[in-house]
This record gives structure tokens, C-alpha cells and sequence, in this order.
């Protein structure tokens, strides 16, 4: 009886717990900001980066984006091992609906220029390619 119950209520609290991606992040409200890594939780149910952001005052404010569990960035080839502390990122998504310095992170690009889908695919912009060939062909 206790597996018949647990296999019932399981996945429901599961379903609870996650969220829509537009109850947190306001898809009318893109960013793109550069900053350097300064944290990195690579758990689940998604990891988080935060950037030290320098605003054009040199005020420097830390920011923390939301991305794809471990294990869906690990099928597209990311490892926690190529987010590297103290690195320069640049990170495209949405702010947080509640105005706090969080944001969904659904493009990063690595100071060498190379850039990886970090977020929900259904959360991309055209816009939010990093790619200047690919906003190009948008056009």
C-alpha cells in the first residue's frame, strides 16, 4: 500500500514544484549582460551562474541566472568543468518577473567567442543569438 501511495503522490508534488518558465521570467524583458563568473551551482533542478556585472558607473552588481539541469547541458556537450571561476561571460535571457538581479540564462558566450544554449529552447528570442552570422540571417 505504502508503494501504491508513494508512486501516486510522487510525481504530483513533482509536478508542484517546477514552474513555467513565464511565472518567473518576464519574456518582455530580455537581457544580455558581461560580467565575470564569481559562483556556480551545477545541481539540480537547474544550475545557476553569477556574474559580477559593471554598470557604465564601474558599480559593480552581482547577478544570478537561471539555466538547464546538469544533466540536459551535459547531453548538449556542457560540463561544469568549461564554466570556469573568474571567466568573462556575457549572458542572454529574461529578467526575473520580480525585478531582483536574476534572470533566466538561456545563451552564454565564452570570451573566445564561442557561445551554447544554456536555457529551455522554448525560451530563445531571435535575438538572443550571440552569434552576429546567425542575427544576421534572422534579418
Amino acid at each position: 500500500m505504502r508503494a501504491l501511495v508513494t508512486s501516486i503522490a510522487l510525481p504530483i508534488l513533482v509536478a508542484q514544484a517546477h514552474h513555467a518558465y513565464t511565472a518567473e521570467f518576464d519574456t518582455t524583458k530580455p537581457v544580455k549582460l558581461t560580467g565575470v563568473l564569481t559562483r556556480l551551482e551545477w545541481t539540480n533542478p537547474h544550475i545557476w551562474l553569477y556574474l559580477d556585472v559593471k554598470d557604465e558607473n564601474g558599480k559593480v552588481s552581482n547577478w544570478g541566472f537561471s539555466a538547464s539541469p546538469p544533466g540536459m547541458l551535459q547531453r548538449r556537450g556542457i560540463t561544469r568543468s568549461q564554466l570556469k571561476l573568474g571567466e568573462v561571460l556575457t549572458i542572454s535571457g529574461h529578467r526575473a518577473k520580480d525585478g531582483s538581479n536574476n534572470a533566466s540564462g538561456n545563451v552564454v558566450m565564452f570570451a573566445d567567442g564561442r557561445d551554447a544554449l544554456i536555457g529551455q529552447d522554448q525560451a530563445l528570442n531571435p535575438t538572443e543569438t550571440s552569434n552576429p552570422r546567425q542575427q544576421e540571417k534572422g534579418k
